[in-house]
């Protein structure tokens, strides 16, 4: 048995000791429905509302704008059905390097609800280009402006300040899928501007299957999920305590450990630059890796002559875990479509290497010693 090098984090992270635990002590103590009126509902209830209060404070907005969800697909659904169905939104300008949680919604909208999508302009490297974005809003009034605070392929970073002034110049609403960088940096969404955002916990360090959205007080819309009165009537069903307790717990520690994190992550991120450039004659990097990017994701393009294939399965045996750029589906594979929105060379396969703080320098010699072997023998 090979060691596990585990470098899949953007897609989901190992949950921490201390979040297991506070997870474990609610199942065990706390198990009433918070509606219930009794002492074990009640019990529940507190636990619900304390991780709300915490989750707000972190995020610098009140408590009544943090709506708890089944994760940041769910958010990211209700934040864009809503806008059309209760804010009257018909305009939606994003990117084609969004989540497909995003651009999947999206495209059902244009068929359920006639709305009209604008696609902002990217450069080679992925960044937005804020004078298109301008010409956009100038164009389509009342608009909301769709875009992602870090991509979760390349790890770009959004300016999301000069966006949100772009967006309170031209009366637009700006909805911006935090899931990626929730719990890696201080998101403070009045101070960026920010009118709604999602998160998932799994991102984070927390359980999976629990996030929440954010919805600024002045933009309130109704429940997609109908039935009980839960989340003041804005999200029916019973609250998943224990996840959002856990939740709660990994955030409070993001946020605690967040400068130590950071210099130990970006030093890994620029450890596994440095030794693929030295070992991997012709190596590319996909978005603005050296720059203004995310400290945890990193997106390799590797020589062509590669077997984009067989590349996962090929770090698989060798225990590593990564994502690819291509993925297998039905004998065929499909591109990428965030690399194809860049225009990245077709024949180049890609690796997307994602890091957290409890990866090692060790696993990065590792890692980069098989995939130069892989290289190597292609």
């Amino acid at each position: 048995m090979k060691p596990l090098t585990y470098l899949d984090n953007a897609a989901s992270t190992p949950m921490r000791k201390e979040v297991l635990e506070v997870m474990y002590d609610c199942m065990q103590h706390v198990y009433g429905n918070p509606s219930s009126l009794h002492e074990q509902g009640r019990k529940a209830k507190v636990v619900v509302e304390q991780a709300r209060r915490s989750i707000a404070r972190l995020m610098g907005v009140t408590p009544s704008e943090v709506f708890f969800t089944s994760g940041g697909t769910e958010a990211i659904n209700t934040i864009l059905s809503r806008c059309v169905a209760d804010l009257s939104r018909r305009h939606f300008i994003t990117s084609r390097l969004e989540h497909p949680a995003v651009l999947k919604c999206l495209e059902l909208l244009t068929q359920e609800a006639s709305i009209d999508i604008h696609y902002v302009d990217t450069d080679v490297k992925g960044h937005i280009n804020l004078t298109h974005l301008d010409g956009l809003l100038s164009n389509h009034k009342d608009a909301v402006v769709v875009l992602m605070h870090a991509n979760n392929e390349i790890g770009n970073l959004l300016p999301a300040t000069a966006v949100s002034e772009l967006c309170r110049g031209h009366d637009a609403l700006f909805f911006s899928d935090t899931v990626q960088t929730i719990g890696k940096y201080e998101v403070l969404l009045p101070k960026l501007g920010i009118d709604f955002a999602a998160a998932s916990a799994h991102k984070f360090h927390g359980p999976k299957g629990t996030g929440f959205m954010v919805v600024r007080s002045e933009h309130l819309f109704k429940a997609m999920l109908r039935g009980g009165g839960q989340e003041r009537n804005m999200r029916a069903g019973t609250e998943n305590v224990y996840g959002i307790a856990g939740m709660a717990k990994a955030l409070e520690m993001a946020h605690e450990q967040m400068d130590a994190d950071y210099r130990s992550i970006a030093g890994l991120k620029q450890t596994c630059i440095n030794l693929l450039k030295e070992n991997i004659s012709g190596i590319q990097f996909n978005g603005d890796a050296e720059g203004n990017s995310l400290h945890t994701i990193l997106n390799i393009s590797l020589p062509g002559g590669v077997d984009p294939e067989m590349l996962l399965p090929a770090l698989d045996i060798e225990g590593i875990c990564v994502s690819t750029g291509s993925a297998c589906s039905s004998g065929s594979i499909k591109r990428s479509a965030v690399l194809k929105a860049l225009k990245a060379e077709p024949g180049r396969p890609s690796v997307r290497v994602s890091f957290s703080c409890f990866n090692t320098a060790e696993e990065i010699n590792y890692f980069v010693e098989k995939i130069t072997a892989i290289c190597q023998s292609s």
